[in-house]
């Protein structure tokens, strides 16, 4: 059976920086960057892209064009049944991501069009929360569905599936050659007239004044690999899956820098933007700008459209060009994480494309309809904390030891991605996957494990945000385990006949 393939190098790569570039690269890194030590945190932000980023993306670029598959494939031709649950792990963690995540875009999308007359009003919190999200006080109860929400939701998928049931090169590459470029586009006009608000030079002396003690502290070098690890799409199975629609001839290594410093260079825009703007707003409140950064939802949906009532003109202009490019920052990062487990399931099962996008992406679809109900936040915000705290970082500890230490395929892989590519690896590659990247995981997790055993949170339950012990373990323990487990399950059965056999010189 012959695969399908990307029409360019260049479309490659698009598809690969789309999906890196996500929400977190406009609403988490700004933030990350100035809280750990401003201007001194690209110190060991750059280190942790050099030594994790770049040479994780290079093991996954090469297993997915040395094996010719989707990651579970990629892993059972790597090693059999031993390697293939690690793939399957992550398809699952990535299939969780994407029923919450393709709900934040419908926000994103629905916002587009508040903007054009600042329908959110003076009260932008309780604009978001009461009438828009119209959040039930009780987390655990989905309420009824919000029909403002559910109606973009559905746009959002239909746009997503349509692109995937395309295929790679008519679906995929030819959406990304559009996003990608309108994208950043949009967002350079936003960033240029962030920077003609007065206060903004205010905004940018905090994002980049250098906090050079902060950089002495080992919490700071762990926020920095963190961000480095989910900002670039590793452990997601999306890398993997993309390198194997490569053609046999393909610069793996240089392919995989340009993609991280593209992505790189998107979030030092975006830290530029995000803060021009926010001292543009502490300004007109004469306010510090340490009062009004934040991060995550409320950046986008409460903080955002306060800067765009005080614009002293263009109000809508800028608001439209802000969501929109979340909406589709969003829809490159979702449509590379559906790609995840429609390849997943069609070469396991033997089923066309079409059929895998309408099972996987119609089931993911109807699941994430949960997150359009009133008591959808409080859903999204659990599974958001536990799938990424537990279940992307877990992935990419697991895979990277299991390749390096247990399967030993450090040799072959390099020798494969030496064979094709002008950057030759050597000493760097191999020191940054064995040791420095698994002490660093390991470290992240052991203290996300002892927050969490140890119960350190400063409320009544214990538990993240108070949640109630059945809310927490239904909502989020059960989806982080059940991604492992569903994992583990699905390697168990045969592949289909057109994949079980693999000739690497075909």
């Amino acid at each position: 059976m012959e695969r399908s393939q990307w029409g360019t190098r260049a479309g490659f790569i698009m598809a690969a920086v789309g999906s890196a570039i996500g929400l977190g690269n406009i609403w988490r890194f700004p933030y990350v960057a100035y809280e750990n030590g401003g201007g001194a945190f690209f110190i060991p932000y750059l280190f942790a892209l050099l030594t994790a980023g770049i040479p994780i993306l290079i093991l996954e670029f090469t297993i997915g064009h040395k094996y010719r598959g989707s990651a579970p494939l990629s892993f059972f031709r790597m090693s059999g049944k031993k390697a293939e649950w690690i793939g399957w792990w992550a398809v699952f963690v990535s299939f969780v991501i994407s029923v919450y995540y393709a709900v934040i875009i419908a926000w994103a999308m629905r916002y587009t069009i508040f903007s054009f007359n600042q329908a959110w009003g003076e009260d932008t919190e309780g604009f978001l929360f009461n009438d828009f999200l119209q959040l039930n006080a009780v987390p655990g109860q989905t309420g009824e569905i919000v029909w403002g929400i559910f109606i973009p939701l559905a746009l959002v998928w239909i746009i997503t599936l349509g692109i995937l049931l395309a295929g790679v090169k008519k679906g995929i590459e030819m959406a990304n050659r559009i996003f990608i470029p309108t994208l950043v586009v949009i967002f350079l006009i936003v960033v240029v007239r962030a920077l003609t608000l007065d206060g903004a030079m205010v905004g940018l002396d905090a994002f980049f004044r250098p906090n050079f003690d902060a950089i002495m502290d080992p919490s700071v070098w762990v926020a920095a690999y963190g961000h480095i690890f989910f900002s670039l799409s590793v452990a997601f199975a999306i890398m993997i899956t993309y390198s194997s629609y490569l053609p046999k001839k393909s610069d793996i290594t240089n392919n995989a820098f340009i993609t991280g410093f593209a992505n790189s260079s998107f979030e030092l825009l975006a830290g530029i933007g995000v803060f021009a703007a926010l001292g543009f707003m502490a300004n007109q409140a004469g306010v510090p700008v340490s009062e009004v950064a934040t991060a995550g939802v409320g950046l986008a949906f409460v903080v955002f459209p306060q800067i765009i009532n005080e614009f002293p003109g263009f109000n809508g202009f800028f608001g439209v060009l802000f969501f929109l490019s979340l909406t589709l920052a969003g829809l490159t990062s979702l449509m590379s994480i559906t790609e995840t487990y429609v390849a997943g399931i069609s070469e396991k099962f033997g089923l066309s494309r079409t059929k895998a996008v309408a099972f996987g992406g119609g089931l993911a679809a109807l699941i994430s309809i949960l997150f359009a109900t009133q008591g959808g936040l409080f859903f999204l915000d659990l599974a958001d904390y536990y799938i990424n705290q537990f279940g992307v970082a877990a992935v990419g500890l697991v895979e990277v030891v299991m390749v390096v230490w247990v399967l030993r395929k450090a040799d072959t892989l390099q020798s494969h991605a030496n064979s094709i590519s002008d950057i030759h690896l050597g000493a760097w590659w191999k020191v940054s996957l064995g040791v420095i990247t698994p002490i660093v995981l390991g470290y992240m997790m052991f203290g996300l494990l002892k927050l969490n055993i140890l119960k350190e949170f400063d409320n009544e339950t214990g538990n993240y945000e108070g949640y109630s012990d059945m809310f927490t373990l239904t909502g989020g323990v059960a989806v982080a385990v059940g991604a492992l487990v569903l994992g583990i399950l699905f390697s168990l059965g045969k592949w289909h006949k057109d994949h079980a056999r693999f000739d690497e010189e075909k």
